[in-house]
């Protein structure tokens, strides 16, 4: 598949347009192999709108349901689940071949706390039930940095409301990015809700990366305009 998933109406709901290609380079045997037939293993039920919790779909011992929008090449989401085997982490992202990485990885770590879904994460949120998650990462989302693209990046203040929706009071959201621009209107947009309190006292808290962290791919290639900015909010 070289395009985006569809855009075509699920369950009776519109989907949102995903822009640009959802696919490079052809998978290797392998990373077909495990999008074939791994993939479907850790696949996300389709349910009507507000009606997912889910914790209910990892195993009863999980203490808590995080989710990662837009996992790139995996290695945070592969990451996090290693570190944290109680927790029960959903992924998705729209690029095949960022499926295929994280796959490999979940592989070969025999890791067991993840799902996975390929597609747009507004839709997959949509399916959460009210104040049902504990904890999201946006990390490195597509900056779209030309100013008449802009509106198609992700951090926009309706999405924002939405995960104030489906995030626990105390949950945690962390946004990162190397576009200063993008860093600013997110900020904005996420402190204009009124429903997240934005927990740096000092510059070291947006300009190091949190202790907690795992880099990622696309951070090294450091792509942007300005150093990373990392930015952690509590859900009021």
């Amino acid at each position: 598949m070289n395009d985006a998933p569809s855009s075509q109406p699920q369950n009776g709901q519109p989907r949102h347009r995903l822009y640009g290609r959802a696919a490079g380079k052809p998978l290797s045997k392998r990373q077909q192999a495990l999008i074939d037939d791994f993939l479907p293993t850790l696949a996300i039920p389709e349910t009507a709108p507000g009606a997912l919790a889910p914790i209910s779909l990892f195993k009863p011992s999980t203490r808590e349901a995080w989710l990662e929008i837009g996992f790139g090449g995996g290695e945070h989401l592969a990451g996090q689940a290693a570190r944290n085997p109680d927790v029960g982490i959903i992924g998705v992202e729209p690029f095949i071949d960022g499926v295929a990485k994280l796959l490999t990885a979940l592989e070969e770590g025999g890791t067991t706390n993840v799902l996975v879904r390929r597609g747009d994460a507004r839709d997959l949120v949509a399916q959460f039930a009210d104040a049902s998650l504990d904890r999201v990462f946006i990390l490195f989302p597509d900056p779209w940095p030309k100013t008449r693209h802009r509106k198609r990046r992700l951090v926009q203040p309706d999405f924002v409301a939405e995960l104030a929706r489906v995030m626990k009071p105390g949950a945690k959201l962390r946004f990162a990015t190397d576009w200063a621009d993008y860093a600013n209107r997110a900020l904005e947009a996420v402190m204009r809700d009124g429903r997240f309190a934005w927990q740096a006292e000092r510059a070291d808290d947006w300009r190091k990366p949190p202790a907690d962290h795992v880099t990622t791919r696309y951070q090294e290639k450091r792509l942007g305009d300005c150093a990373p900015v990392f930015l952690d909010f509590i859900h009021r």
